[in-house]
């Protein structure tokens, strides 16, 4: 018997689209939140250098979370199928190494406190 092929659809499930959409979120949230820490941090003064760094950290992570936000919307809005996943793997890179520092930040200002 002869086997029937389907040809595979150029289209993503639909889980993977909400999965973006939820990470894109997060991003922006995140971003905030790190903005804030930043903001906190000039607004209790420069009393050290452990909170410089921890303020320089932040920072970055700020800025890796917005650039995560863009990698996505345009992975979202892509009409070629090859571009997208591509885009989403540097989103997800970017978000990894932005949460990590996020996580540096927390435990530097833990340490301060400590």
């Amino acid at each position: 018997m002869s086997e029937v092929h389907t040809p595979e659809l150029p289209q993503e499930p639909g889980w993977v689209r909400d999965e973006q959409l939820h990470l894109l979120s997060l991003s922006g949230t995140l971003a905030g939140l790190s903005i804030t820490g930043v903001t906190l941090f000039h607004t209790l003064g420069r009393g050290s250098e452990v909170r410089t760094i921890a303020d320089a950290v932040l920072a970055g992570s700020a800025l890796m979370f917005l650039l995560c936000t863009y990698f996505i919307f345009f992975a979202l809005r892509t009409k070629r199928h090859r571009l997208a996943p591509t885009l989403v793997n540097i989103a997800d890179g970017l978000f990894l190494l932005a949460l990590t520092g996020m996580v540096g930040a927390g435990i530097i200002m833990v340490y301060t406190v400590w």
